[in-house]
């Protein structure tokens, strides 16, 4: 091939007009052997911005994991405010990852790399209050408030298992939301539309596990 349709075929092979990578090089005469060596050094400077796109999505990995250790500790601690603290921050890193978005997106389609985007991550899964165990109730019957000596003393029976109940609820709504953060952690918040769903289901397991602790105290106290 020559210089001439070498010339003429880099464009196509990069994904972009002529008058883009015209542009992207910041513009050049018609000299073929031009041209390529500008293709050249536009390809090197978009692959180093890729790499430091893709650095950000690595360090945002590393902090998510780091967030996720935290979480689990202030889990098991019930420090409702470090938890708030650990959600606030996992905002922080995917909002640096979702800066480089459009950079990706670019420069991928200019490497001829549009099927980098192109991967669906999974589902979120969403945990309800429906889907945790149900609690135990002293009113077995309609007209059971008649009878408070009786139902009183089922609530000291039931108080064991309503104990049990309430423990597997916390540890459930806990369990689902590390669950939430180490799937988006894993793969860096790349995906803006899988971040925002997974933080969003953070954040509500978060006022669902806030709920059972409630419910508990209001139980068991």
């Amino acid at each position: 091939m020559t210089g001439k349709s070498q010339a003429e075929a880099l464009p196509t092979a990069l994904g972009m007009s002529v008058q883009e990578l015209v542009h992207a090089v910041g513009g050049f005469e018609c000299d073929p052997a031009e041209m390529v060596r500008a293709s050249v050094r536009t390809a090197e400077r978009a692959f180093a911005e890729l790499d430091a796109c893709d650095d950000v999505i690595d360090k945002a990995s590393e902090a998510g994991a780091e967030v996720v250790d935290r979480l689990r500790a202030h889990l098991a601690s019930e420090s409702t405010a470090d938890i708030a603290a650990d959600l606030e921050e996992l905002e922080t890193v995917a909002a640096r990852v979702r800066s480089t978005e459009e950079t990706r997106r670019l420069l991928n389609r200019v490497l001829g790399r549009e099927d980098r985007d192109a991967v669906t991550p999974a589902a979120v899964v969403r945990l309800t209050a429906d889907d945790l165990p149900k609690l135990p109730s002293a009113y077995a019957e309609p007209d059971d408030y008649a009878d408070l000596l009786a139902v009183a003393g089922r609530e000291e029976q039931l108080r064991p298992q309503l104990k049990l109940v309430h423990a597997e609820r916390v540890a459930r709504v806990a369990s689902h939301l590390l669950a939430v953060v180490e799937q988006v952690a894993a793969v860096g918040f790349a995906d803006r539309r899988f971040a925002s769903e997974s933080l969003h289901e953070a954040r509500r397991s978060y006022e669902l596990w806030q709920r059972c602790l409630a419910e508990r105290r209001r139980d068991l106290s």
